[in-house]
């Protein structure tokens, strides 16, 4: 659930197909015979500690049918529940329910999305733009469903879920009223699961732009060819936070569209917006005129380059924002991350004037919390400086994170204060 990268600031390309109106009631068999798939003790244990994820080595005995929803059970006969089934994948099985006397019908589609959609109710207070479901922190493996106004995008991540498209679609449409449903089933995850890449309508009509309404702030999302599903909302709440603590000269490190420096402007005296993309900067531009902000200058630039240019420089300032992309995409890659992060963290502290704040965060999933901390105390360290802890974040309410699944989580930050 890693973000993708946002260096480049420029839309990818995709195939698109505008589709009609799936059946009113598409009808999803379940496995009532003998057809099960037989895990081995290891992936039993799994499943009962609470991780969904069965393994294809840990799968003793496979089903002989296509993608869908099949029965599990341990190789003494233990009824294990249901699970999606995706016959090409590493990971072949993805429990959705433990309780093995409850098919995943028509009405446990229903029952399950509507238990997600209802976690949400709270933040349409504050904004237009969050996640409807988020995947395993839902109890809906694979699935991610993001609304944008009145429109839908979702992105069905495994073979299993991708078989259940048309009663997932059925579902959304009459749970939110939706006036469109957008696939934006491109991420490459798709590719080991054997399905195709691709952007496409399943309902409705959905706008190439749409505008998000977030605590005050304006911008536009993109859900055909922007990153993710159309924008970054897993920022929400921290974006909100430094908001409201940002004063003076306030910079904005990977800016991307400007969400953070939008928020920042609020207060700010002046905010400077960095970013690679001159394209992503021109958003920027767009953004600040329809907030009526007059105080953003974008720059164009490596904020590793410019950061150093200004350290020389002996510019300050009070306020500052680092949300870089996601440097660790695999494990093999996190040594260099680590050393990317603390580096461009490290130049941020020096820039920081004294009771100035910094909000810092990590979007890799492979750079652990205690890596992270660890981190950000040897850039401390090397700053020659003191720092102290304002507030540790996360995800928020509309990116769940369990506890014992720790592929559902991935953001974590900091606040900290330069201490004079």
């Amino acid at each position: 659930m890693n973000r993708p990268d946002r260096s480049s600031g420029r839309p990818r390309s995709h195939a698109r197909s505008r589709g009609s109106a799936p059946p009113s009631r598409p009808r999803i068999e379940v496995t009532e015979g003998g057809e099960v798939a037989v895990v081995n003790r290891k992936g039993a244990q799994r499943l009962r500690r609470g991780h969904p994820w069965v393994f294809r080595s840990d799968v003793e005995r496979r089903p002989a049918l296509p993608a869908g929803v099949v029965r599990v059970e341990e190789s003494n006969g233990a009824p294990l529940g249901w699970a999606l089934w995706s016959p090409q994948s590493e990971i072949s099985l993805r429990r959705l329910e433990a309780d093995p006397t409850r098919p995943i019908d028509d009405a446990w589609w229903h029952d399950t999305l509507r238990a997600a959609i209802a976690r949400r109710v709270p933040l349409a207070e504050e904004a237009n733009a969050y996640r409807l479901v988020h995947g395993e922190g839902d109890g809906l493996p694979s699935l991610v469903v993001d609304r944008y106004g009145d429109s839908l995008v979702v992105q069905l991540l495994s073979a299993g879920v991708d078989a259940h498209t048309g009663l997932i679609v059925q579902h959304l449409r009459e749970l939110t009223g939706c006036t469109g449903i957008l696939a934006r089933n491109d991420p490459a995850a798709r590719e080991r699961e054997g399905l195709p890449r691709e952007v496409k309508l399943l309902y409705g009509d959905v706008p190439r732009v749409v505008e998000v309404l977030e605590h005050g702030v304006r911008y536009l999302a993109a859900p055909w060819d922007g990153q993710k599903t159309g924008a970054f909302l897993d920022q929400r709440e921290n974006r909100v936070l430094i908001g409201s603590m940002a004063r003076g000269r306030a910079l904005d490190c990977f800016a991307y569209h400007g969400s953070f420096a939008l928020h920042l402007a609020k207060q700010a005296d002046h905010v400077c917006a960095v970013d690679v993309s001159a394209p992503a900067l021109a958003r920027v531009h767009e953004h600040a005129a329809r907030n009526g902000l007059t105080n953003i200058e974008p720059v164009e630039g490596d904020a590793f380059d410019v950061l150093r240019a200004w350290h020389r420089e002996g510019r300050q300032f009070d306020t500052i924002v680092v949300d870089p992309p996601a440097f660790a995409k695999t494990r093999g890659a996190l040594d260099g991350a680590m050393r990317g992060y603390k580096d461009i963290n490290l130049q941020a502290m020096k820039l920081l004037a004294p009771g100035g704040v910094l909000f810092t965060a990590s979007c890799s999933f492979h750079l652990s919390r205690g890596l992270f901390f660890d981190m950000l105390s040897e850039a401390v360290a090397d700053s020659g400086r003191r720092f102290a802890l304002r507030a540790i974040t996360g995800q928020p309410l509309d990116h769940p994170e369990l506890i014992n699944v720790p592929e559902t989580g991935y953001l974590k930050g900091a606040l900290l204060e330069a201490m004079p």
